[in-house]
């Protein structure tokens, strides 16, 4: 079906058509492989649209919903459908967070300052306010991206009579607003995720026409502490972007002491054509109680991910735990080049906080 995107080459590499999308004006048909999605009219396909390089072999494109114009002002509303621009997954906003940038690339310049727990060497930075969303990922893209961004990402300290130390909600997201590519449907389900009908109701007189229930709002508000994005840092070293957002979980009693706990979403972008391999990490890690802790390995949660031009990013979450209700974190990702030669990324520096008003973490989904 010419006009349309392949599902699957949407979900490995986004960056040749995510450029195209961005800078084209009017809608045009988003398409799916592997009958997802409806049907538009026969009259969208006089409109400007995209094409898949590589659809995938016996697989039949359909029409999921058609593209509209990226906001570059104001913010996404509750129920807005998107395509990840990086990811390429399909989503769904639930709502927006305001958080604090710290982008060391647009820094002033200024004197390196001598290492330190607080400053690491590093320049002063002013963080800008950003938009970043809360989204569900559709569960069909899912087996699409997990080799390039965890599904299972956004996690919680469980309940102390539970066996299990985390637990996850999948098909849960953080997505900035510049990766928002937004599209409509006429399809009154048109993300597959178990919490899509639980928080969104449809209602066609609205745009976009899926509005809030009170689940979702009673959902954000009990689970406000544990979900909320506050900082995000950001640094680039030979066009290898590191991005970094911490998250503070909770307190947990472990030996007559106190553990607190956060966890961080690190995402690496290649910014240039070179293909690049992540072999080894490197942390510092310290606490207000005094530790400085380093840390090294292979790769990054059992991976060594290739990062190139058609595959340009790979998002992963970790965690970490303190006995301080405060710390930092800094270090450097080792990557390869195709010839054998190896430099080093900067890790931006990032506090760790707690939020010492909650002493108790939630315990599953508060409804």
């Amino acid at each position: 079906m010419a006009g349309c995107v392949a599902r699957r080459a949407l979900a490995v590499g986004s960056r040749w058509w995510s450029r195209s999308l961005t800078g084209a004006r009017g809608p045009r048909p988003l398409c799916a492989a592997g009958g997802t999605g409806a049907f538009l009219p026969a009259a969208t396909t006089t409109r400007r649209h995209l094409s898949s390089r590589n659809r995938p072999e016996g697989k039949v494109l359909e029409t999921v919903g058609v593209f509209e114009v990226p906001k570059q002002n104001g913010k996404y509303e509750t129920g807005q459908l998107f395509l990840h621009s990086v990811f390429g997954y399909r989503g769904v906003v639930l709502f927006p967070w305001q958080a604090r940038l710290y982008d060391r690339d647009v820094a002033s310049a200024a004197p390196e300052k001598a290492e330190n727990p607080a400053g690491h060497g590093s320049k002063e930075v002013k963080g800008k306010t950003h938009t970043y969303y809360q989204v569900l990922i559709d569960a069909r893209d899912c087996p699409h991206i997990s080799q390039r961004s965890q599904t299972e990402a956004v996690t919680f300290l469980a309940n102390h009579d539970d066996s299990r130390a985390l637990y996850a909600i999948p098909g849960l997201d953080y997505v900035s607003h510049e990766d928002i590519l937004p599209y409509t449907s006429t399809d009154q389900v048109p993300i597959q995720h178990e919490l899509f009908e639980r928080f969104l109701l449809y209602d066609q007189t609205k745009a976009p026409p899926f509005v809030a229930r009170e689940t979702l709002r009673a959902w954000q508000e009990k689970n406000h502490p544990w979900l909320e994005l506050s900082d995000v840092h950001r640094e680039t070293t030979e066009n290898i972007r590191v991005t970094v957002i911490p998250f503070y979980m909770g307190m947990r009693e472990a030996q007559n002491s106190h553990v607190y706990w956060w966890r961080y979403c690190i995402r690496l972008e290649n910014l240039d054509s070179d293909v690049v391999q992540l072999r080894e990490r490197h942390w510092r890690i310290f606490s207000l109680s005094g530790t400085l802790e380093t840390v090294r390995g292979r790769g990054v949660v059992g991976r060594e991910p290739v990062l190139s031009k058609e595959q340009p990013a790979f998002q992963y979450s970790s965690h970490v735990s303190l006995q301080a209700s405060s710390g930092h974190m800094w270090g450097t990702f080792r990557f390869e080049r195709p010839d054998g030669s190896h430099f080093d990324v900067r890790i931006p520096p990032f506090s760790l906080e707690s939020n010492k008003d909650e002493k108790t973490p939630p315990s599953g989904l508060h409804w």
